[in-house]
């Protein structure tokens, strides 16, 4: 049997989102770690994106995150898991150069940490806060309305079968456009913020 996907699966899954996607930042390891804990808490909190050593070292040679500290075996710390955390929701959204743009707005060169205008902490909760908040009123307003959708679906004189199949691609076409009107506003923002 398929599963049936309609507003109220999509508020279910939104809510389970919702409850327990951010680690807390007291919750992030406090002390300093090796490349390799690093990425095994990377892998164990975002399953699908697969690190790597090569992927961070990546992102510290492009000056995207900031090097590890130097001489030091454990050379990680919180300040790297929060600028790891944070490019992690980035990066289904952004490219490389775009996320820089981003972390440069509030912390310009990233690895001088005296001319951050706020800190990592800061945005690592403003951030989690944010989310939050993103999950709920997507609850209370879901991308697609029920009485929209049932209209669409019944003037289309489907089976059951393929109602379904085409209530999911209506849903899913409703989430991808709304992720692609969001994605090019926060391109469009930052690069014009770039530019001036």
């Amino acid at each position: 049997m398929v599963k049936k996907i309609d507003t109220n699966y999509i508020k279910d899954v939104a809510e389970d989102m919702a409850n327990g996607t951010m680690i807390t930042y007291e919750d992030l390891p406090k002390y300093d770690l090796f490349l390799s804990q690093v990425i095994d808490f990377l892998n164990d909190k975002f399953i699908d994106d697969k690190y790597t050593n090569n992927i961070v070292q990546n992102y510290i040679k492009s000056e995207v995150i900031s090097k590890p500290e130097d001489g030091k075996k454990r050379g990680y710390t919180k300040i790297h898991l929060v600028q790891l955390v944070l490019l992690s929701y980035m990066r289904p959204v952004l490219t490389t150069e775009e996320i820089k743009k981003v972390f440069s707005l509030a912390f310009n060169e990233i690895n001088d940490r005296s001319d951050d205008i706020i800190s990592w902490e800061d945005a690592y909760k403003i951030f989690s806060e944010t989310q939050s908040e993103s999950f709920k009123d997507f609850l209370s307003k879901p991308a697609v309305n029920e009485e929209k959708l049932d209209k669409i679906i019944s003037e289309m004189n489907l089976n059951e079968k393929d109602e379904n199949s085409i209530r999911t691609f209506v849903i899913v076409m409703s989430l991808i456009a709304q992720a692609s009107a969001i994605k090019k506003l926060v391109q469009k923002m930052v690069n014009e913020y770039h530019s001036e």
